[in-house]
């Protein structure tokens, strides 16, 4: 044998041994502590259910997965952190329709979403509920269109940061019903939710399932749910359609995207699990009673949703002109 060919020869048993040892490792996923990166506050939704599927499947893979709660930037820092991670399954990224807004809002942010990152699986999607602290005198809808009318920038209204959820939905509700109340961004849900119930805010957004108790308790005030239909876990509550409002809907949804290069294998497994965690009928009731949906696709149809999401927001953003504040 020729020494080319040996050297060909030799060069492919190198091939080989690495394909075979990247096989046997992706086949051993996971074989140490996974790292689901947050980058919101402790305390929402994206939290809560972040550490639920974190339980979940360190139940069902024989693996520790961890919560990171990266805070910061509407989501943008622990993002980045999360973009710059090794492709290789152990660092995920708990994400929700804050990103899928961004990638218009904030353009110049150091990661493009569907370049540095691909979809795993989405996990569940709440309406939200406007609420007003009780002190300031506006018990339904039609009062606070009125207020913001005969008083303009008087009125405000506190998210958990520009580009969320909560955030986006005040500025759909501005921008539809043609009044201006001021933002007030915070670095983090937890924060904004802690000073409408004290009263330092008017008003905000939130999602369904984090301020259901405090609405029960009387501490704020329901004016509407933000969805089609009423929301089963407050029934009595009319949709800002019904309020007012014609037209207008907006969720919160939540998704696990991984950086993009993470092999397909790892990504198939992890979506096969949590499609398995979210997809039975108890844990769909209980979700319910909490006033979420679950949510299963394969990855390429979660991959669609996202595009279509960016899309959609795309469109709302421009015809409304909404900016950072």
């Amino acid at each position: 044998m020729q020494r080319k060919d040996i050297v060909r020869s030799a060069l492919a048993l190198l091939a080989l041994g690495a394909s075979l040892g990247q096989a046997v490792a992706q086949g051993a996923y996971p074989n140490r502590p996974v790292k689901i990166v947050v980058p919101f506050a402790t305390g929402g939704p994206a939290d809560v259910y972040a550490r639920f599927i974190a339980g979940r499947l360190s139940d069902a893979m024989g693996q520790s997965f961890v919560v990171d709660n990266k805070p910061g930037g509407g989501s943008v820092i622990g993002t980045d952190l999360a973009a710059k991670s090794p492709a290789d399954g152990y660092t995920l990224l708990m994400m929700s329709n804050t990103h899928t807004v961004n990638e218009t809002l904030i353009p110049s942010k150091p990661f493009a979403l569907m370049k540095d990152f691909v979809g795993v699986a989405p996990i569940n999607y709440s309406d939200l509920v406007l609420v007003a602290h009780p002190s300031k005198g506006i018990n339904t809808l039609g009062d606070l269109l009125k207020r913001a009318q005969a008083e303009p920038g008087k009125l405000n209204y506190a998210s958990s940061g520009p580009g969320t959820p909560y955030h986006m939905a005040g500025e759909l509700l501005k921008s539809m019903a043609r009044i201006n109340v001021v933002h007030v961004p915070y670095k983090g849900s937890s924060g904004a939710r802690t000073d409408i119930i004290g009263g330092q805010v008017d008003l905000m957004f939130d999602a369904v399932t984090t301020m259901t108790e405090q609405i029960k308790a009387g501490k704020v005030k329901a004016l509407a749910t933000s969805g089609r239909a009423r929301s089963d876990v407050m029934p009595d509550v009319p949709t800002l359609t019904e309020a007012g409002v014609p037209g207008y809907e907006a969720t919160i949804w939540l998704g696990i995207m991984a950086p993009r290069g993470t092999p397909q294998p790892v990504i198939d497994r992890l979506n096969e699990a949590i499609s398995k965690i979210v997809g039975t009928p108890e844990l769909k009731q209980q979700w319910s009673r909490q006033g979420a949906v679950p949510m299963v696709m394969n990855p390429a149809a979660f991959t669609k949703y996202l595009n279509d999401d960016i899309a959609k927001w795309a469109g709302v953003i421009k015809s409304a002109n909404i900016k950072l504040d």
